[in-house]
């Protein structure tokens, strides 16, 4: 059996998702404006995001241990480091066109490249990790489930910016 990651890359990760969770948080205002849009009627509860937002980021941190970990070159380890904070930022950015910005338009077209970076990360570091790709699954389904919120909301309150 593999010994799972190194304590050090595992703290490493922890904290970079809980400063994306809490700049995401900050940036996610759930008042009067959100709550006036009209959403589908499948819309998940609002009382479901944060369970399943604190289980996607507890994956995360460990995908992220798991593929530093099993990365065979220094070279390798940096480009996980890169897809990793690329995709951090995405997850943030989409926080703050969304909700900051209230323009759900332009965070559709974020949340492709969202989505992008997720499948890409998967990608790449199940060449150091089967397990940590398998961890960012729920990840890329969260996401997917979220980018067809945010395109029914457009279509169901466009046009944004007005």
């Amino acid at each position: 059996m593999r010994p799972g990651p190194r304590p050090l890359p595992l703290a490493a990760g922890a904290l970079s998702v809980m400063a994306v969770a809490a700049l995401g948080g900050a940036l996610t205002d759930i008042g009067p404006w959100y709550l006036g849009l009209a959403k589908p009627a499948w819309q998940p509860p609002g009382w479901i995001f944060a369970p399943v937002w604190t289980l996607i980021f507890a994956c995360c941190a460990w995908a992220f241990a798991e593929a530093w970990t099993g990365a065979r070159t220094r070279a390798a380890r940096s480009i996980i480091v890169w897809l990793f904070g690329l995709n951090m930022l995405l997850n943030v950015a989409w926080s703050g066109l969304f909700f900051t910005l209230r323009r759900p338009d332009w965070a559709m077209f974020e949340v492709v490249l969202l989505w992008l970076s997720i499948a890409v990360l998967i990608r790449q570091v199940r060449q150091a990790s089967g397990r940590a790709a398998a961890l960012l699954a729920p990840y890329l389904v969260w996401v997917t489930i979220a980018a067809v919120l945010n395109w029914e909301v457009v279509r169901l309150n466009g046009p944004f910016g007005r």
